[in-house]
């Protein structure tokens, strides 16, 4: 595994690892059983992800990503601030496409700046990708 394809891998960590966190702190205040169904289906798709992008990363014997108590402590203030005046479910649908559109600039910007890579590791990026612009749209229905 080159280089490159390693920092796909953990950049696909770190999104999928952002991601599951921030529903696991906004699921604690969803009242709307569509939307918690929503989320816990987002959930999954994220772990699925996340975890083939270890099981490569393990596989090859690559340091994989590791994320730190600060940033956790951040997300979880963030998230904790906006939605202390505010716990509607449009609210909190917002907040999810504002981080998921994050994930999406942020995983663009690790491909723009890879040259090779071998084909797994793009394909997992790129559905990535494609599974947060649909659940962009997904969540655009609750705003």
């Amino acid at each position: 595994m080159q280089k490159e394809d390693e920092r796909v891998y953990q950049q696909i960590q770190k999104n999928t690892e952002m991601a599951i966190k921030t529903i696991s702190e906004l699921e604690q205040q969803v009242e709307d059983r569509d939307f918690s169904r929503q989320l816990a289906r987002e959930s999954i798709k994220y772990s699925e992800l996340y975890n083939r992008a270890l099981s490569r990363l393990v596989d090859d014997k690559k340091e994989s990503y590791h994320g730190n108590y600060l940033q956790d402590m951040v997300l979880k203030s963030f998230i904790r601030a906006g939605t202390m005046l505010n716990n509607s479910t449009s609210h909190m649908a917002e907040l999810m496409i504002e981080g998921t559109n994050r994930g999406i600039t942020d995983m663009c910007k690790v491909m723009n700046h890879i040259s090779q890579t071998d084909s797994v590791s793009v394909e997992l990026a790129r559905e990535l990708m494609d599974f947060e612009e649909n659940t962009i749209e997904e969540l655009k229905r609750y705003l």
